[in-house]
């Protein structure tokens, strides 16, 4: 299928990947990285939001040699034991010698290629700062045609392709946006105190409601799912430009 393509040793593929995302500057919930070994060469590398059992078999009917997720298999605190839906994935994986590259945080924080920066540019948000624990979160102007949280929220369904869970706050003129994909409901307060008018995330809890209420701040859950599709397709694309190999993104639908 990609006999016309380069191949990239799996080691070389993961060396690249560390350096490019600098891995080793965070301190993340599970190993970035390689996390399953298939074969040793990589022509064809197919991306995907979560290692899903759904995304694994999908990929492996693309022809794929490896793939490239921002959620992998393995986070701190699991059990630990290979059965159930952990032995399904592990099991497709290496009966089929596919290779398996997770990056989490480090997926999330890259300037150009990651998941807020991505996410920043369909909406028309640039950073000019960063905020929060290990500086994940990004802050800047309020993009124009956003004059309030509903006008951004609106923004957001066009983009995203859904309609977010939208805490409009007091109202108020938007001048600073500030936004951390996924389940980054925990960075509201920080990006308060950086200066946002609004946030906008993946995911909502409890304590959210109240403190946009207590603070006028807007909040925009907009889906951890959504917001995360964005990082490695562009860190896909990337891999294919730099050395060659065919890349494909393989989406599976999550509601959450």
């Amino acid at each position: 299928m990609d006999s016309n393509h380069a191949q990239l040793g799996r080691g070389a593929l993961e060396t690249h990947l560390a350096g490019l995302l600098g891995v080793d500057r965070f301190k993340d919930y599970g190993p970035n990285g390689l996390q399953v070994e298939g074969r040793a060469t990589v022509r064809r590398l197919v991306s995907g939001v979560t290692a899903s059992l759904a995304f694994i078999e999908a990929a492996i009917a693309d022809g794929a040699d490896a793939l490239l997720v921002h959620h992998g298999l393995f986070w701190r605190g699991q059990d630990g034991r290979v059965t159930g839906w952990m032995r399904q994935r592990l099991g497709r994986l290496l009966a089929a010698d596919v290779s398996l590259y997770a990056y989490h945080l480090p997926l999330d924080a890259h300037a150009q290629l990651g998941n807020n920066a991505q996410l920043g540019a369909r909406l028309g948000l640039v950073a000019d700062a960063q905020f929060g624990e290990q500086a994940l979160g990004f802050i800047g102007p309020a993009p124009e045609g956003t004059a309030d949280a509903a006008a951004l929220a609106a923004r957001v369904a066009v983009a995203l392709g859904r309609t977010p869970v939208l805490l409009p706050g007091d109202g108020r003129p938007l001048r600073r946006v500030a936004w951390c994909t996924g389940g980054a409901q925990g960075y509201f307060e920080a990006a308060i105190a950086a200066g946002a008018d609004a946030f906008i995330t993946g995911e909502l809890s409890e304590p959210q409601a109240h403190i946009a209420r207590e603070t006028g701040a807007a909040f925009l859950a907009c889906g951890h799912h959504a917001t995360e599709r964005y990082g490695v397709q562009a860190v896909g694309e990337h891999l294919a430009r730099e050395f060659g190999i065919a890349h494909r993104f393989i989406e599976i639908d999550n509601p959450a």
